[in-house]
């Protein structure tokens, strides 16, 4: 068996821009898994390895590869950093045991760096911090340090200091061994030298290594008392095991800084990997819940000697069949093994496991608890399945993924194209459960759901060139909903009487919205048998069903509570069905007296752009019923936070760059939804007729 003390499961995560797939790059290089290196800006990398990747030169899936470093296996996951792809950040920190947050060294803390920051925060993961391109114009190790503390609230243990400034980046001083990396000018990782502190370091040194051991010691109160001892300094390796428990326990930070593009700084991060970040042993086991959703009060203990859990974290399609990306928790799974899904009770069995380097694959015969393996040809495993062990089955926690915000409406071109679609996009379903498709009844359109006009270009690109279906698309349409703002009582009772048994059913009720967020509430207040038990189902069933369409314009209807207080029944005529049918009426005739009112989608944007711009940029937010809660002085650019309607957003990219010559940038992800004001409902009142007439 493994020794999974020697395990690294870490994942390295940061805002578009920042340098993760390079970094991601340079790690693979010193740990000799290529020994050619691509870059991203030349579509080369090696983790890029979808065509819109290499394209845009942004990630879109996160790509799995494994590398050995003194001894200790990494097993790396390189993820998107752009806003529309976070739900791949999410699922992959789900089943890491550490990471590597990459920030640039100029841009310091940038929006999606505090969502994967927050994501991390609530998956419990340990993290370094790695400051990236230090040799860029404007960058400021110092103040990036700062942002961390002031913007993530995070506390970061600066474990080196640079050496130059921007042009003048040649190496960093470890604070720990006081010893300075300066590395050469021909780009080659392993071309450094280990040189004393340069003399006008010395004092800085002596300061940030006194903050070091103070802060690291307060993991161990062991260390601190032998500290505390005037003069005694504690020797490197209590050190170092307090800086890894620290990490551990999320006290603080490791955080260290380089040029990934340049390869300056990298050893460093790796050997923080192996010396701090937790084995798969060390982290909190994930809690179990039962075939029902209860939780059993037991945890998947990461042993080898245990049950089988795995968690089915990715599904991706390639040339060879769905590869199902896993990461086992516990037990031993070998090739030819049945395993049962606990989230459809089937069972599947294990025919080909690889270990994966992006996309090339070695065949592998067994894996262990801490492994994450891809396994190819399972049937019917979705993102957040877990596969146990047929004799002793458990479900480890299942991920939520949010709604779509924005639709757009597809058709295929032609009675070829039709009979394609239908395949590719059940094979992107499985892939991204961000993206929903609907077929709409009346007008035979499919419509794609996704959350952002980006995620659904990138689609309909690969929907183009990966499955080779053509289709004509539509304008986006924007996913409003429903509530209701009043408290409403009524009455309502269904008869109907024809040759043999009739129907009958009575109900009083209340209607009125429940808590934001809530959604469908139902509760019984009968007494006296008034609606006998059996019939109690039906009646939640019918308003239930009915939420789908809202009173006002037909979106669906969110956060309702309805109570049902009394009612009436017929010993021969009334029925289960009667008592839905009544329900049903009940709904159409009492939501549109209750006060309801048009939802739509608000985005949280972040736009940079240039002071000079700032104007023109706000008056124009303004101008799109944007809400500006601040901005702020960057080295290079102004920060702007707003908060704008979906519906004004469709387009911006093109207007953000006509104002600012195209060096303005901008970013969202959906914050809630927000009342609309009149004008906006009969704006959508119309677009709405228009298009049901069209359909006609």
């Amino acid at each position: 068996m493994k020794d999974l003390t020697k395990y690294r499961n870490i994942g390295i995560f940061a805002h578009v821009d920042a340098g993760k797939t390079t970094t991601t790059e340079r790690i693979l290089k010193l740990t000799g898994k290529i020994h050619k290196l691509g870059e991203v800006h030349d579509g080369a990398a090696t983790t890029d390895f979808m065509d819109q990747e290499r394209e845009r030169g942004i990630t879109i899936q996160s790509a799995a590869t494994t590398c050995f470093w003194n001894e200790h296996q990494l097993n790396i996951i390189d993820t998107p950093g752009h806003v529309d792809f976070t739900i791949e950040v999410y699922r992959s920190l789900k089943v890491l045991d550490g990471g590597v947050g990459v920030f640039c060294g100029s841009g310091g803390v940038e929006p999606q760096s505090e969502t994967n920051w927050r994501y991390a925060n609530d998956s419990k993961v340990s993290r370094l911090i790695y400051v990236n391109k230090l040799d860029r114009a404007g960058a400021d190790f110092y103040r990036v340090v700062d942002q961390v503390k002031n913007i993530l609230a995070a506390k970061p243990l600066v474990m080196v200091l640079p050496i130059g400034r921007e042009a003048e980046f040649v190496g960093v001083v470890d604070l720990l061994t006081r010893k300075a990396w300066v590395w050469d000018d021909s780009m080659q990782p392993e071309n450094f030298e280990m040189l004393d502190v340069p003399d006008d370091m010395k004092d800085d040194v002596e300061k940030w290594r006194a903050e070091l051991i103070e802060t690291a010691i307060e993991a161990d109160e062991d260390v601190m008392e032998q500290y505390l001892e005037p003069g005694d300094e504690p020797s490197l390796e209590p050190l170092k095991s307090c800086i890894r428990k620290g990490t551990r326990d999320l006290e603080f930070f490791p955080t260290y800084c380089g040029s990934s593009f340049k390869n300056k700084g990298i050893q460093l991060v790796l050997d923080a990997v192996v010396d701090y970040l937790p084995d798969p042993t060390e982290v909190i086991p994930q809690p179990e819940i039962d075939l029902e959703g209860n939780p059993t009060g037991k945890v998947a203990e990461v042993t080898p000697d245990g049950p089988v859990r795995a968690l089915a974290f990715k599904i991706m399609d390639d040339k060879y069949g769905a590869l199902t990306f896993t990461r086992v928790y516990s037990g031993v799974i070998k090739k030819g093994d049945t395993l049962v899904n606990t989230f459809t009770g089937r069972n599947e069995r294990i025919g080909r496991m690889v270990e994966m380097h992006a996309d090339d694959r070695i065949p592998i015969e067994t894996a262990q608890a801490g492994d994450i393996v891809a396994m190819i040809g399972l049937k019917d495993v979705r993102t957040g399945n877990t596969l146990a062990d047929q004799k002793d089955p458990a479900t480890l926690e299942p991920m939520v993924f949010p709604d779509p915000v924005i639709s757009v409406a597809i058709k295929p071109k032609d009675k070829h194209n039709s009979e394609k679609l239908g395949v590719a996009l059940g094979k992107m379903i499985q892939e991204d459960p961000s993206f929903r498709v609907e077929v709409d009844d009346e007008s035979g359109e499919t419509i794609l759901k996704g959350m952002g006009e980006l995620h659904l270009d990138i689609k309909v690109d690969i929907l183009k060139r990966t499955h080779g279906v053509e289709v004509a698309q539509g304008a986006p349409q924007v996913a409003y909903r429903e509530t209701l703002t009043k408290r409403f009582e009524d009455s309502y009772t269904h008869k109907k009487q024809t040759g043999g048994s009739g129907q009958f059913a009575k109900i009083d009720y209340i209607v009125e919205p429940s808590e934001p967020g809530e959604g469908f509430v139902f509760e019984s207040k009968v007494v006296g048998g008034r609606v006998p038990k059996e019939y109690i189902p039906s009646v939640e069933k019918g308003f239930k069903v009915s939420l789908d369409k809202g009173p006002l314009v037909g979106f669906p209807l969110l956060d309702v509570k309805v109570t049902l207080t009394d009612g009436g029944f017929h010993a021969v005529d009334s029925s289960q069905m009667a008592f839905e049918i009544a329900s049903k009426a009940a709904y159409r005739q009492t939501m549109p007296k209750a006060g309801p009112q048009l939802l739509e989608p608000v985005m949280k944007v972040d736009v940079f752009c240039p002071e000079n711009n700032v104007g023109d940029v706000i008056g124009d937010l303004n101008r799109r019923r944007g809400m500006i809660s601040s901005q702020e002085k960057m080295p290079t650019n102004i920060h702007i936070k707003a908060d704008v309607p979906l519906s004004e957003m469709f387009g911006y990219i093109g207007d953000l760059r006509s104002m600012t010559s195209g060096r303005g940038q901008f970013s969202m992800e959906f914050k809630g939804y927000q009342p609309t004001p009149s004008n906006i409902l009969e704006r959508v009142k119309e677009e709405v007729a228009k298009r049901e007439e069209a359909k006609k």
